[in-house]
């Protein structure tokens, strides 16, 4: 039975089947109201990173909602986000960090920042963004806009959003945008070699290279939102380091507290920070999220990093990926038309999506949660999973194409 009351996303409300009710979850596996367990293949939307329930992070929260659960940043400020500010620069290379409450306003702080960089040079112009086809930043309004707007899930609100300029992941093609209009680009924003909710499309780490050569030689930034790709998901730590690019703006999210609760982090260069510094007020960066540095969620985020790199979660994750090849490459059936694996991130695409339908429910009655969308099935799991958990995850993917495509 559906809620009365609660409005889900991405549904049409009036025909969506019931949702599973969780009563708990503890580590890769969700137990639901009618006893039945399954494993979480897609971490929640790809942040429980760990899985669930676990002790450590626990212990972090706990500890920390002891204390105090949140204060304003505005002229207070604490240990938890002070230390987790460090820690993110000594990861990145980037030197300075603005945190906000979700991944698409972290993406929203970085457009800003952005225009406001400019603007504080005295460019008045450099307001418009330059962004990949099949993009998705995020749900609020400016993230929107940088997604693709003829096929993307926002499309619906074309002529609401501004507009943008958008380009296949071409090299002359961005030069040649950036030759008649970088006087008014401010920034190239991206997916850094993987992008997620546009139907995980993958660039080689050449073009993103390229783009950083580009971006400074027509005065242009370049932002790189590893939401989704942060945090190991494709290899490395951040998917940047493939490429060898210190972008001037980085969003992170998801990953980033484990699943636990809302943050992120756009962290910039000190050459965009010190863009701001000055003794008119009207130079400083003008955004503050009631909820930014939340204590709680910097104490989780904290003990995410330190269990991370404690437990060489990069090797767990290189042995997923060889699973995930060997379990999907190659892999062919009816109504299939590509598969493709990058990092932790499995995929099968099928023609179209009427191919896939009931997937779901197939695979619910074998034990496994699965949530395609578009023309796409995926797998994103925790790095804790198992090798059975894993190979169960990938079989049910592939049996419902083998035995009930015709």
């Amino acid at each position: 039975m559906i809620s009365e009351h609660l409005w889900f996303p991405y549904a049409q409300m009036q025909t969506m089947p019931p949702p599973l009710r969780v009563k708990s979850a503890n580590g890769v596996m969700l137990k639901l109201e009618n006893g039945q367990e399954l494993i979480d293949s897609i971490s929640s939307w790809w942040c429980a990173i760990h899985g669930y329930n676990h002790p450590e992070i626990n212990a972090a929260l706990t500890e920390q909602m002891q204390k105090f659960s949140h204060v304003m940043l505005g002229g207070l400020t604490h240990e938890p986000a002070e230390n987790l500010a460090k820690e993110l620069v000594r990861l990145t290379g980037l030197g300075h960090v603005f945190f906000a409450d979700s991944g698409s306003v972290g993406v929203e702080v970085a457009m800003k920042m952005a225009v406001q960089f400019w603007k504080n040079q005295g460019v008045k112009d450099k307001h418009k963004f330059a962004c990949l086809l099949k993009g998705y930043h995020g749900d609020t309004t400016g993230a929107m806009s940088l997604g693709d707007p003829e096929e993307g899930m926002h499309h619906l609100f074309k002529g609401y959003l501004p507009e943008q300029f958008f380009i296949e992941p071409s090299l002359q093609k961005m030069e040649n945008l950036f030759k008649e209009h970088s006087a008014e680009i401010a920034a190239f924003a991206c997916e850094p070699l993987l992008q997620g909710a546009g139907g995980f499309n993958f660039y080689p780490a050449e073009f993103l290279s390229g783009a950083r050569e580009l971006c400074d030689k027509y005065n242009v930034l370049l932002i790189a939102d590893e939401v989704a790709t942060g945090f190991g998901r494709t290899g490395t730590m951040f998917a940047c380091e493939q490429a060898g690019v210190i972008p001037d703006i980085m969003v992170l999210g998801k990953g980033l507290t484990a699943g636990y609760l809302g943050l992120s982090a756009t962290l910039a260069t000190d050459k965009v920070y010190n863009s701001f510094l000055g003794n008119a007020y009207e130079k400083a960066f003008m955004h503050g999220p009631t909820f930014m540095g939340n204590a709680l969620a910097c104490s989780v985020a904290l003990a995410s990093i330190k269990i991370f790199e404690r437990e060489n979660y990069l090797q767990k994750i290189a042995r997923i990926n060889e699973i995930l090849k060997e379990e999907f490459l190659g892999f062919e059936a009816s109504g299939v038309k590509e598969t493709r694996v990058f990092g932790a991130c499995g995929v099968i695409e099928t023609e179209t999506e009427e191919v896939h339908k009931g997937i779901q429910e197939f695979a619910v009655a074998r034990g496994v949660w699965l949530r395609p969308f578009l023309r796409v099935v995926y797998t994103m799991p925790p790095y804790i999973i198992s090798e059975k958990e894993l190979r169960k995850v990938c079989g049910v993917m592939k049996e419902f194409f083998k035995k009930f495509l015709h």
